[in-house]
């Protein structure tokens, strides 16, 4: 397992692989979620990269850039055990020189949901995604449904900006009390994380009712926020039920959706998701 920090030494590098080449972009402080990811590249692609990098454009001024959890050797060792070829850990200098000066946005699909609540947020991700596109040139990129709006950005701009990458979209893995894993997860307290779980069987309630043939998106919204609403340590910032595509809020659920979540509890926001109708097949590729 090749580790390079340096952008035209990493370029070189995955040129040399055998390709397909997956990649799959982190922030490091990997956790089973990601290594799903990487098991998944693994076994489509003959050749695997790994982005570790805290990005700085992606957080807002009073979000947690300082205090995300960092443990650079601990995610080596467990990328190493899942025979990954390349991991890219570059600083932020080299990210983003001196006088860099572009940034890539979306209008639409980023300016809602987490776009609305974290200002720059998808602008941020939008940049440094393109840019690892660009120098590690990947055929297939992995990413997990628990961020499922970045999920539609990432998709949109890569077809927006012809970019010849296959995105590759895997379930949320999940703890067994059904909390979506995160590395922000450490922050909860253990009376945080015993009610945490509460924003998981929210969104199972309104799965429940839609696949007991409710329609009405608000009706499902409610349900979400009922339930949550019985864990008094959460505060929920929004429930969305949004079609897929445009992420347009529904009255009536007559298309593909995904019904959302974003919530507090302590110093921790944790972010939520699943998609009604429930997708067939748990792979979601396309460009």
């Amino acid at each position: 397992m090749r580790v390079i920090d340096d952008v035209e030494q990493t370029r070189a590098y995955a040129r040399s692989l055998r390709r397909p080449l997956g990649l799959v972009p982190t922030m490091g402080a990997l956790h089973e979620g990601h290594l799903s990811l990487v098991r998944a590249a693994r076994r489509d692609c003959a050749s695997v990269a790994v982005s570790i990098f805290v990005n700085p454009t992606q957080f807002g001024p009073n979000e947690d850039f300082a205090s995300y959890p960092r443990d650079l050797e601990r995610d080596l060792a467990l990328l190493r055990d899942e025979g990954v070829d390349l991991v890219f850990v570059p600083s932020v200098e080299q990210v983003y020189p001196p006088g860099f000066d572009t940034t890539v946005s979306l209008q639409r699909t980023a300016a809602r949901l987490e776009g609305a609540h974290r200002p720059g947020h998808f602008a941020g991700v939008a940049t440094v995604v393109a840019k690892l596109f660009i120098i590690i040139e990947p055929n297939r990129a992995y990413f997990g449904q628990k961020d499922g709006q970045q999920t539609i950005v990432v998709r949109r701009m890569t077809q927006d900006l012809n970019l010849p990458v296959e995105i590759v979209v895997l379930p949320t893995v999940r703890e067994p009390d059904g909390l979506a894993m995160s590395s922000r997860n450490v922050y909860l307290t253990p009376e945080e994380r015993r009610a945490a779980p509460a924003l998981y069987r929210g969104l199972r309630r309104a799965t429940e009712l839609f696949e007991a043939g409710e329609r009405d998106a608000e009706t499902l919204r409610q349900a979400v926020r009922a339930v949550v609403a019985g864990e008094p340590l959460i505060a929920l910032e929004y429930v969305s039920l949004a079609a897929l595509d445009t992420l347009d809020e529904l009255e009536r659920v007559d298309r593909p959706a995904m019904l959302s979540l974003a919530a507090r509890l302590g110093h921790a926001r944790l972010i939520d998701n699943v998609l009604l109708p429930p997708p067939t097949d748990t792979r979601q590729g396309g460009r």
